[in-house]
């Protein structure tokens, strides 16, 4: 007869919550969908994955991307959440005009989900212009922020993209209304001048009320804000109201910031690792 299976290995538990990210695979572990899959576990949650693209990179530099064909991205999409149902979903780097018109229509399709979209730059010149990086930024903004429950973008991107002419306006709060226009529900901006020397989180939402919060990244830490963006995801995912969960968030964020390392002879990461 088999045996009955041994039930100090079953284990009864709630479901996790489970968030549907999109993003690249850094082979570094420091950024992308490795470092977003070992943040959610951390904060109890289940990542599931769509790949937009491929990288050569180590913590020092990035040397190449491959983007994913979009009829790969909606595929893999489509398969997971037939599947089972995403709490919430994270919007990291993106490559091809093509792959945010398949964004566009799977988050349209599924509106139901919050959406946070983390604004990035492409990391490196060459690469930037070969894959028409302006062009893809544009469509992001115009296609996918209309469906988007929260923005989060890096102080400093925002003054790039204002420069390039890609956002109007002479002043953050200028900016930060421009981005808000194209349809977002709130926006929030890591790494925003404070007091004296230090940076802080900066809240708009679609009434205009700010909210800010002291920060704890003074030096510059690999993909401090896309850690943002995964916990703020994780806490939308349990159902948290919106101001509750930036809050929590941020508390999370500057806490882990502090708890860096340099594994090679590039940039330091972050210590996802709670433990």
């Amino acid at each position: 007869m088999r045996n009955a299976p041994d039930s100090t290995f079953i284990v009864s538990a709630a479901p996790l919550p489970i968030i549907l990210i999109f993003g690249p695979f850094d082979p570094s572990g420091s950024t992308g969908l490795p470092a977003d899959a070992v943040t959610s576990a951390e904060l109890g949650c289940h990542a599931i994955s769509v790949l937009t693209g491929s990288l050569v990179q180590d913590t020092a530099v990035t040397e190449n991307i491959e983007p994913i064909p979009p009829e790969f991205m909606d595929d893999q999409a489509r398969c997971l959440l037939e599947d089972m149902p995403a709490h919430a979903i994270k919007v990291g780097a993106l490559y091809t005009t093509e792959s945010v018109s398949a964004l566009a229509q799977i988050v349209a399709d599924y509106s139901s989900i919050p959406l946070v979209v983390h604004l990035q730059r492409m990391p490196h010149v060459s690469i930037e212009d070969e894959f028409d990086a302006e062009d893809t930024q544009a469509a992001l903004l115009e296609l996918v922020l209309p469906q988007t429950d929260l923005v989060v973008a890096d102080h400093t991107l925002l003054q790039q993209w204002q420069s390039h002419g890609l956002l109007p306006g002479h002043t953050l709060e200028h900016v930060m209304e421009a981005l808000l226009d194209y349809g977002a529900s709130a926006l929030l901006v890591s790494g925003a001048p404070g007091a004296g020397a230090q940076r802080d989180y900066l809240l708009r939402d679609e009434h205009g009320q700010t909210t800010r919060w002291s920060s704890s990244v003074n030096d510059p830490v690999s993909d401090s804000a896309g850690l943002l963006a995964t916990v703020l995801t994780t806490e939308l995912a349990r159902g948290a109201e919106l101001q509750q969960a930036v809050d929590r968030s941020v508390t999370i964020v500057n806490a882990m910031v502090k708890r860096i390392f340099q594994p090679g002879m590039g940039g330091r990461i972050l210590n996802r690792s709670r433990t």
